[in-house]
């Protein structure tokens, strides 16, 4: 992405996400819910919300995250996605800012994960998290997410398990293989999918 100016910025992602047919899995069995890949303004720079869950949870406790969670009954996949994030990091946004979504992505935990794109705009350095669901918020400029991934077999699985780097640690696949899809389709308009990409054990329950 060349744009220089968050206008068009925010043109060039939503002309790409706007242009990536999504592919949906069948969601018998699992648990439907919702993600908000959400680009926010830094100083102008384009960034990602990325979310350390809280330490106390019951699942999933510490590991990276995007704000979500499981849809309500009856509720659209967009509106789960705002709703989610205004919860854990108090940015409110409208049904005009979102973007688009991305590949469902169903995780060995049980969730069928639809990631949502929106642009939430400029936001202060001190944003609200719910303390009782984030330990923290961390505000990553889109560049420094824009690289290759890691691919690792493991034993269990005969798929390879996707991580990206990320604060000279890895986020791993479900989370690391949507922030990659939203990259290379957000980006650079390329119809990746990552839906075959394996979890590491320690994410299957």
């Amino acid at each position: 992405m060349t744009a220089s100016t968050p206008a068009a910025d925010r043109a060039a992602i939503a002309a790409n996400v706007a242009h990536f047919r999504r592919a949906q899995l069948p969601g018998a069995g699992l648990k439907p819910a919702s993600v908000a890949l959400c680009v926010v303004l830094r100083d102008e720079v384009p960034c990602l919300l990325i979310t350390r869950r809280a330490p106390n949870l019951r699942s999933h406790a510490g590991q990276w995250a995007l704000p979500g969670g499981r849809r309500e009954a009856g509720e659209q996949a967009e509106d789960a996605a705002r709703r989610e994030l205004l919860e854990e990091t108090g940015i409110a946004v409208g049904p005009g800012d979102v973007l688009g979504v991305l590949d469902d992505y169903a995780t060995r935990s049980g969730y069928l994960m639809t990631p949502v794109v929106v642009w939430g705009g400029p936001v202060s350095r001190q944003l609200r998290r719910n303390a009782s669901e984030v330990a923290r918020i961390y505000l990553i400029p889109l560049a420094d997410l824009d690289v290759p991934p890691r691919l690792l077999r493991i034993p269990e699985s005969d798929r390879p398990v996707l991580q990206l780097p990320l604060l000279d640690r890895w986020v791993n696949a479900p989370t690391g293989a949507i922030i990659y899809q939203f990259c290379q389709v957000a980006l650079h308009g390329l119809a990746t999918r990552v839906s075959h990409y394996e979890q590491p054990v320690f994410a299957w329950k």
